[in-house]
């Protein structure tokens, strides 16, 4: 169900995704998990939103109704198609819509990520002039299509003040690895209400870090993720504050260091984020010393739930310039294997960040920040490959996508299952890391400090008296094969609320399936 594995509810940007950080059990193949954003709307104002649906392999559904059950709030807000869609009212408070072309759920990325999301067309939700400040209620939006499937989410909607937050001017700044920077942090009203607190939500890159712990902030290790706000902002005026970040001794340098932070209202960020518990959600840690204030201004009881009617210019940010040299070696990694005709063995093979620097790529394309080829050895056959790897055609070479992250001093490797043909004596197949590839998106590494090991060998030679069976240096054993090292997890540069909403760390879940090509 939902709290067990639902990890990604909405998409990346400035406000992030939501990742639930609990273990992902397997689910019925047929089973589908829907989800509806909740929703804080001013009076006469709209929002748009669509029903997300997840499951834990690749499913395509036809024949597909949507149902919005608002009779909640018949009179206070109304339900409209967004996209052109077919729908029908059969009652006062209740929208039904037909999906013209079926929902297919595909695999989000990084490939091997095991989490499936497909999306309905959109749908308006507007709040009426009979809606007053305090009113709230439930939204039911259920599904069905051909096959039994079927499902339901209840989110909620409530009526708010409209206010519009307005971020500082973006800056530039300095830097060389593991040094310090001081960077503004302003917000400002720029709408006819006061507002009466806010959030404050980080997407900063991997290499920014922070020492302090404002007990109105959350973290994340050394990464800032949110800070909560009491604050009143009277209109036309602003707060500012100065926040305090260091870079990473592993910072690659020459490059450019980017962070943001976006401002919700407190209504906005609960109905981003409520549903963290419900996902099993692990919590970011709160920090135990003073409160983080931007001005001095008096705390006040919130007085109504408020939301931001003017989204756009809600945010702020950062490019740190880094300076000097610190570059990257990656080294690749080869295995000897022993076996005889017949036997499965597994070569376990990749590379290690020899730093001194780490490699981030992390993008909004989420391309690989680099790519191995993986050449077999004569005489066998690969039974098991790892997800993140396709078979070039007419070939026996595989090319095989990295994490985007690539942290000095760790090692990531995957696991190929070979089947020996034919015993070969010092059969060879190579190891390439940093290979090149006609990527759309690019994914080349072209400036490893050491080339000189970016190849490796895999070794086959017949077992020890010249038996048959028996394993390899990966030993047997099938089920996933995942890449090792450091999660990407670690990354903080994909949207704050990949931890404010309690992931506790970015685990786009590394479950890399076994591919059976043989």
């Amino acid at each position: 169900m939902l709290k067990h594995w639902l990890r990604c509810l909405v998409g990346l940007g400035a406000a992030g995704a939501l990742v639930a950080a609990s273990a992902t059990p397997a689910v019925a193949a047929a089973e589908i998990e829907p989800y509806f954003q909740d929703t804080t709307l001013a009076v006469g104002s709209t929002k748009t939103n669509r029903l997300l649906l997840y499951a834990d392999e690749p499913t395509t559904l036809n024949d597909v109704s949507v149902r919005y059950d608002y009779r909640s709030l018949a009179s206070k807000i109304t339900v409209a198609p967004a996209d052109g869609q077919e729908c029908a009212a059969p009652e006062p408070g209740v929208l039904v819509c037909e999906e013209r072309y079926g929902v297919s759920l595909s695999e989000l990325p990084p490939r091997g990520s095991g989490i499936h999301r497909g999306v309905t067309q959109r749908v308006n939700v507007a709040a009426t002039q009979d809606a007053q400040v305090g009113d709230s209620g439930d939204v039911v939006v259920s599904f069905q299509a051909a096959g039994g499937q079927r499902g339901s989410y209840t989110s909620q909607v409530r009526i708010g003040e409209g206010v519009d937050l307005a971020g500082g001017p973006f800056t530039e700044h300095t830097s060389k690895p593991g040094g310090k920077v001081s960077v503004p942090l302003a917000v400002s009203n720029a709408g006819k209400k006061t507002i009466t607190g806010f959030v404050a939500v980080f997407d900063l890159g991997y290499s920014i870090r922070t020492r302090d712990r404002f007990s109105n902030c959350l973290y994340s290790g050394d990464h800032l993720e949110s800070c909560r706000f009491d604050e009143e902002i009277p209109v036309g005026e602003g707060l500012a504050t100065t926040l305090n970040f260091e870079l990473a001794k592993d910072t690659y340098a020459p490059t450019n260091q980017s962070g943001y932070a976006q401002f919700l209202t407190t209504a906005d960020f609960e109905d981003l984020t409520r549903v963290r518990e419900a996902a099993g959600a692990r919590a970011a840690t709160r920090g135990i010393g003073p409160k983080l204030t931007l001005a001095e201004a008096p705390s006040r009881m919130r007085q109504a739930d408020q939301t931001d009617v003017g989204p756009g210019y809600d945010y702020t940010g950062w490019t740190i310039k880094v300076t000097g040299r610190n570059g990257t070696d990656l080294a690749a990694i080869g295995d000897t294997l022993r076996g005889g005709a017949g036997a499965v063995v597994t070569a376990t093979v990749g590379f290690r960040n020899n730093g001194p620097a780490t490699l981030d790529k992390t993008n909004a394309d989420w391309e690989a920040a680099t790519h191995t080829v993986v050449e077999l050895p004569p005489g066998t056959t690969a039974v098991e490959v790892p997800g993140n790897c396709q078979l070039r055609p007419g070939t026996r070479t595989y090319q095989c996508e990295s994490e985007m992250l690539l942290i000095a001093g760790e090692t990531y490797t995957i696991d190929f299952r070979l089947r020996i043909d034919k015993v070969i004596r010092n059969a060879r197949g190579s190891v390439w890391v940093n290979a090149p590839c006609e990527c759309p998106g690019g994914g080349n590494f072209e400036d490893d400090i050491k080339p000189a090991n970016d190849r490796a060998t895999i070794v086959v030679n017949p077992a020890p008296g010249g038996g048959g069976g028996g394993g390899g240096s990966g030993g047997g054993g099938g089920g996933s094969l995942p890449i090792t090292g450091t999660s990407t997890g670690q990354i903080a540069g994909l949207g704050g609320l990949l931890l404010v909403a309690g992931a506790g760390a970015y685990l786009l879940a590394r479950r890399r399936a076994s591919r059976f090509v043989a």
